[in-house]
């Protein structure tokens, strides 16, 4: 089966109104930025997305919020989007927040074939609200479903044309359970190479888990938010 796209607007060709997609990056790191920019570009409508944040506003997913793709958005972190935070106010976007490590492992059990898991983490608050709870060992535990999705647009450091892929420190982060959790799997990269040029024991992503993979042609790589350290007092 051939995997190899000739471009990320090739690869979204299909991706329709209505779909559930998750989408890889932490912040602005490890994002797919040219297969945001060709599903931007097609004007897809009512997107579902899952994704650890929103970017920000004006690139990344914040774009695709921009254009009113999105009707709803599960994430952990909201805070540098200031569209998004008006569009969930004035009832705009349905918007769910998960515990970081718990979006994680939905997303990681969706890949796995495990429907539901337990977990401490939001016992006692919000999202415990219409959860089942049990008690193991003493200590209240959450039931948490799995998250899987049509289609997981995710970015890789390195690919080869079988669909393997290699991550590049925390760039790494949603993309390898994301890659695992959609019905269709499309990863762009920054460098693709033939078979048996990555050394298998670099591989995090197996092929069999990708359906297209393409060659990203340009990426910003832009900073979230910049600290610097004043200079002391003298």
């Amino acid at each position: 089966m051939k995997k190899v796209y000739p471009s990320a607007e090739a690869a979204v060709v299909d991706i329709p109104d209505g779909a559930t997609i998750m989408v890889g990056g932490f912040g602005l790191s490890g994002i797919p930025e040219n297969l945001i920019a060709a599903l931007v570009e097609r004007g897809v409508k009512n997107l579902h997305t899952i994704s650890n944040n929103m970017g920000i506003d004006h690139f990344g997913i914040g774009r695709m919020l921009e254009t009113g793709m999105v009707v709803s958005h599960m994430g952990s972190y909201v805070g540098e989007n200031k569209l998004l935070e008006q569009r969930v106010i004035k009832g705009e976007l349905d918007l769910t927040l998960v515990p970081q490590g718990t979006l994680a492992e939905r997303i990681r059990a969706g890949g796995a074939g495990i429907p539901a898991f337990y977990t401490p983490a939001g016992v006692g608050t919000l999202v415990a609200e219409g959860k089942e709870t049990r008690i193991f060992d003493g200590k209240p535990y959450l039931l948490e479903s799995w998250l899987r999705a049509d289609f997981a647009l995710i970015k890789a450091w390195k690919g080869d044309t079988a669909g393997n892929l290699v991550y590049r420190k925390t760039a790494r982060n949603f993309n390898p359970m994301m890659a695992t959790a959609a019905r269709i799997t499309i990863a762009e990269v920054e460098e693709l190479v033939e078979p048996g040029e990555i050394d298998p024991d670099h591989v995090v992503t197996p092929g069999i888990y990708v359906k297209r993979i393409l060659q990203g042609e340009r990426y910003e790589k832009r900073i979230e938010r910049r600290t610097v350290r004043r200079p002391a007092a003298i």
